[in-house]
């Protein structure tokens, strides 16, 4: 039986020497595996160790312990068949008793462990029978036998301690002794050579590995910087032009060969697109017009409408063309979508029937107008657009810009619409159930002009997709996108009043045949040409 003393010597030895049992073992002769588990469990959820009164396994009387270390002596020196007549204890505990009242008997236990070699030999023991098993002092069953060990054991051993060859010292994190070179067999040149050789071979392979890291992580690298690719690119996904400005890029570093193994190009690929981008660029003069009427179109023309206008000044080329200089320039129209501004105060007039119920299509102009009122939001605080919308070609007939959504926006742009009809002419004048459109004043001027309301169904924006089309369109091509720090309401106002002219006298819709809802008017003879 240990004292706490020396419980509290193995448990401090075995968190010194980082947890091994073996290092504890040897140097202390004592305790067995399962009991130094034993004590290092209870040290570390009690932060102690019990003492020497409370030691042991409270559960079983020192008469039950005797009586178990009494049969397990007279009747073979068997856990098992000791566990099995008397029915106590647990094999763990019967072994520590075992290991407590016997500690300096060798041979008290003669059956191995499934899993493990037997405990019973200590460090300098196990190193002696190797040392006789690598020098042929004897067969392996006899050394076995005079260690009284399995010869199982004896290779187990001499793994842990030599390796694979004889003339190697002890390679297992197990061990901190080396065998006595007097007594060991003396090393084999030619197995140091091969050793030697192998570690070479091995430095080799790792140096092409960082070689091979290094060039692909200057390639992904090049990649970003030079083509604009994310840093997630996959190497597989790049074309052929891709590949071919990345080698230029690289060939002052890595050879050419490896530089098309690692992009996986064939080398009259390379050789083609490296001859192509010394040549001059056909397109230069076109890549400048694109970009041109990208900008003054507010970076909100698309590939389509951009070809269409290049197309009217006589340049006859491809859409897919526009499509990839417009890709290589990066010209992106922006997108977003914000929530829209509702103007609805509730049932405060009678209902009005949906007469346009979605056909926002017309044969004439000024024959279904659509209107409704959206708001910006700036940093210097908020601007209202009231436009109205005619189904004809989209052209807005009028609109006013104020900074409250009032009644006198939206009288105001009706009285200048109104303003504009000719005999005969009373347009039906859709909107949602807004309260702009429900008030005494719009009603009045809608009777005294003659003119016939309809209005969506609550909080159906469908009903009058048209004109928010308008306004999302509007808001893509004037507004999301941008920065607007820093620019007053006035000028945000003359602004959008710019961008509503421009709408209506050079913004092409390709649905009118790329012309402004201006031009396409003066086509038909609706408006007199200048």
């Amino acid at each position: 039986m240990y004292t706490y003393e020396d419980r509290m010597k193995a448990v401090n030895l075995y968190l010194k020497y980082d947890m091994s049992i073996a290092a504890v073992i040897r140097e202390l002769g004592y305790p067995s595996r399962g009991m130094l588990y034993q004590w290092y469990a209870e040290f570390k959820e009690n932060g102690k160790l019990r003492g020497d009164s409370n030691h042991g396994y409270s559960k079983y009387s020192a008469e039950q312990r005797n009586q178990a270390v009494k049969y397990y002596l007279e009747h073979g020196k068997s856990l098992s068949r000791t566990i099995k007549a008397l029915g106590f204890p647990k094999r763990t505990a019967l072994r520590d008793w075992v290991h407590e009242d016997l500690p300096n008997n060798a041979n008290h236990e003669k059956h191995c462990f499934s899993g493990r070699t037997l405990e019973k030999c200590t460090q300098e023991q196990k190193e002696q029978a190797v040392i006789r098993l690598c020098a042929g002092d004897g067969t392996a069953k006899k050394i076995a036998t005079d260690f009284g060990v399995a010869e199982s054991s004896l290779y187990t051993w001499k793994k842990r301690l030599l390796g694979e060859r004889c003339g190697t010292t002890m390679t297992s994190k197990n061990t901190s002794n080396i065998i006595d070179k007097s007594n060991a067999p003396p090393k084999c040149p030619g197995d140091l050579e091969s050793k030697k050789s192998a570690l070479l071979q091995q430095v080799e392979e790792l140096q092409r590995e960082i070689h091979r890291l290094q060039l692909e992580r200057d390639i992904l690298e090049k990649a970003g910087e030079i083509i604009k690719k994310d840093q997630g690119i996959s190497l597989k996904t790049l074309t052929n032009r891709e590949k071919a400005v990345l080698i230029d890029a690289l060939r002052d570093k890595y050879r050419l060969n490896e530089l098309l193994c690692m992009l996986n190009m064939a080398k009259s690929s390379y050789c083609y697109q490296a001859r192509s981008l010394r040549q001059p660029d056909k397109y230069a003069a076109l890549r400048s017009t694109v970009k041109d009427v990208f900008v003054g179109a507010h970076s909100s023309y698309g590939y389509r409408r951009i070809h269409a206008v290049v197309q009217r000044d006589g340049v006859c080329v491809s859409e897919k063309i526009i499509r990839r200089i417009m890709k290589e320039e990066q010209l992106t129209v922006p997108y977003m979508r914000k929530k829209k501004y509702s103007s609805y105060v509730g049932e405060i007039s009678p209902e009005v029937e949906n007469l346009v119920n979605r056909d926002f299509s017309a044969d004439v102009p000024n024959e279904k107008w659509l209107t409704d009122i959206t708001e910006f939001n700036v940093s210097a605080g908020k601007v209202y657009l009231s436009p109205i919308i005619d189904c004809f070609d989209g052209m807005a007939v009028s609109w006013t810009i104020g900074t409250s959504p009032d009644a006198e926006l939206v009288n105001s742009m009706l009285d200048v619409a109104i303003s504009v009809l000719g005999e005969g002419e009373h347009p039906i004048i859709h909107s949602d159930r807004g309260g702009h459109y429900r008030w005494p004043g719009w009603i009045k001027r809608m009777q005294d002009a003659d003119l016939k309301r309809s209005m969506s169904k609550k909080g159906y924006s469908p009903d009058n997709a048209a004109c928010e089309g308008f306004f999302g369109h509007l808001k893509n091509e004037v507004f999301y996108g941008r920065s607007w720090a820093g620019i007053s309401l006035e000028d945000f106002m003359k602004k959008l009043d710019s961008y509503m002219r421009w709408h209506n006298e050079t913004r092409i819709k390709m649905s009118l045949g790329a012309m402004s809802p201006i031009e396409y008017r003066k086509s038909l003879g609706f408006v007199a040409s200048a």
